[in-house]
């Protein structure tokens, strides 16, 4: 199989997750993991519900390996940015396959820190670890690993109804088996993969009759957008990682903690007592919080993805009212799709993924104000240094001031 070949059999296909070889029994985490990961990714894959076949379905993967290249090629002219790491990988998937693909994701970010405890029951010398070992099993048991696997089976498989495209930053590549720490993980190849979930693209397809090549394109110029901004700025990826190894690196993800992150935050949302309100959800990964510099690292690593989101919107807009038929009337379906209101709007709280719906919002508005204010290439200077980025009060409150101050230096 060639780099840009999608692996696809309509709908049912590359079980993302069992691609990477599993580490060695005495390497797992075991019941030291407050998550059954196996029976988190058998829930998802339930709740993600059944893939139609149609002939349709099964012309996707050559027609988003087409779209895929122009929609490159038109990213990179507008943007005045060039990918360094040549074609990428397009795979188009199933639902099923989406929940195993962000499996793997939530391993890689959580498995290094429970792994951690339970690398001290080799330490049996120490006259610590029954201690440690009976405090980590009290706490756990009250809310028992298949119970947070069933909860968070469920979101991954409900968000697999919705989400469109994914561009896989730093999940692991098939033949990368290390999943450390992530700051020994920094300058290690990712997969650079565009996944697209081909049912639900098809479902808005068929639901508003917009034209499949046409739809596709559009699509694929907001994630080839992202996969641009990481292979096109080399400063960009190890920034973003050394940002998320501040958050996580002292983060309280322990078994010890985890369980009680949860019930925090259910607690939180409770209290807020509306679904529009979105601070507990905004708040919530803060829980997991030792020190200022996690919490300043949490909020520029918010206002980076905040202008990511943006600008992948406003890239895909632009080009999208020259290149794409109906490209109105698409951005108004997707809009209205993200303000879905009742039990969706409240689990998208809990999952935080209000923010990211702001997200989009705040980061567009940013963009589209520096360029009207500073003229088509009024953003270029974004992608000098980490020091030339806007702060969330520039990008929400003062775009004139980013502008004043990167023209100051």
């Amino acid at each position: 199989m060639t780099r840009n070949q999608a692996f696809f059999s309509p709908f049912q296909g590359v079980r993302a997750s069992r691609g990477t070889k599993r580490r060695n029994r005495s390497e797992d985490v075991g019941d030291f993991s407050p998550i059954d990961w196996e029976f988190a990714e058998a829930v998802g894959v339930r709740c993600a519900g059944t893939n139609a076949y149609s002939r349709a379905a099964a012309a996707m993967p050559a027609e988003f390996e087409v779209r895929t290249r122009v929609a490159q090629e038109l990213v990179e002219d507008f943007v005045g940015l060039s990918s360094e790491a040549g074609p990428a990988r397009v795979q188009v998937i199933s639902r099923q396959d989406w929940v195993r693909v962000n499996i793997v994701g939530f391993r890689r970010f959580l498995d290094p820190w429970f792994r951690g405890f339970a690398a001290a029951e080799a330490e049996r010398r120490d006259p610590l670890f029954p201690r440690v070992r009976s405090a980590m099993e009290r706490s756990v048991r009250p809310v028992s690993r298949k119970g947070l696997a069933v909860e968070l089976g469920l979101l991954l498989g409900f968000l697999s109804r919705r989400v469109l495209g994914q561009y896989d930053l730093i999940l692991p590549s098939d033949e990368e088996t290390s999943s450390g720490p992530l700051h020994a993980q920094a300058d290690v190849a990712h997969d650079d993969t565009l996944y697209y979930v081909g049912p639900n693209i098809r479902a808005l397809e068929q639901r508003y009759g917009f034209s499949p090549p046409d739809f596709r394109l559009w699509i694929a110029l907001h994630e080839v957008t992202h996969r641009t901004q990481f292979t096109g700025v080399p400063w960009l990826q190890p920034y973003f990682l050394s940002l998320l190894q501040s958050v996580l690196g002292e983060a309280d993800l322990a078994p010890v903690g985890f369980p009680k992150f949860v019930s925090e935050l259910a607690a939180r949302v409770k209290k807020a007592g509306s679904p529009a309100d979105g601070a507990a959800a905004e708040g919530g990964m803060q829980l997991f919080f030792r020190t200022e510099e996690q919490r300043v690292s949490f909020r520029a690593m918010t206002s980076l993805m905040t202008l990511l989101e943006g600008h992948g919107n406003y890239v895909m807009d632009c080009l999208g009212a020259e290149h794409v038929k109906g490209q109105a009337r698409m951005s108004a379906a997707l809009h209205q799709r993200r303000q879905k209101r009742g039990v969706s709007r409240v689990l998208l709280q809990v999952m935080g993924m209000e923010m990211k719906a702001k997200q989009y919002e705040e980061g567009q508005r940013f963009v589209e104000k520096v360029v009207e204010l500073a003229g088509a290439r009024g953003l270029d200077p974004v992608w000098q240094s980490p020091e030339s980025l806007p702060l969330l009060p520039e990008i929400r409150e003062n775009p004139q001031a980013w502008i004043a101050r990167v023209a100051s230096t």
